[in-house]
């Protein structure tokens, strides 16, 4: 078997934090997201984007290590935005009603990328063709 370690890593361009996350995001690897969004928001950035492209697996720990990162940035008043979220973590994201909670639209600015260009939702409507609502109780968690 080759495990591949989950990793994270830093890049800064025009003022803007971008963390970008490879691997399997669980209970082992939690930690990495706090330690590396802590350490961004010590500079005090006016974005911070967490890159999950290379996110290949989450589970409910990792899910929370997302959430505690996502308040911890909203907190610190830095705008968040979330991209590359794949189809294991949008799935995740339904089950639990929290389909939004983790785009664009939750950040504090309009929705768009790092780049500049127009950031995606994280994750597909429901079956029944309906979204989270704001009455979901996670908005009220930053």
């Amino acid at each position: 078997m080759n495990v591949h370690p989950f990793t994270s890593r830093v890049v800064v361009r025009s003022g803007v934090v971008r963390v970008i996350l490879v691997g399997e995001l669980d209970l082992d690897s939690g930690f990495v997201v706090q330690e590396a969004v802590t350490a961004c928001l010590v500079q005090e950035p006016p974005r911070l984007c967490l890159d999950l492209a290379g996110v290949s697996f989450c589970d409910c720990a990792g899910l929370s290590a997302l959430l505690r990162a996502r308040i911890a940035v909203l907190r610190a008043g830095v705008d968040l935005v979330v991209e590359g979220v794949g189809p294991q973590l949008a799935r995740l994201l339904r089950l639990i009603g929290a389909d939004d909670i983790l785009t664009a639209g939750n950040t504090r600015t309009t929705p768009e990328s790092a780049d500049g260009a127009p950031a995606g939702t994280a994750a597909a409507p429901r079956a029944d063709g309906t979204a989270a609502t704001a009455a979901s109780p996670f908005r009220e968690l930053a």
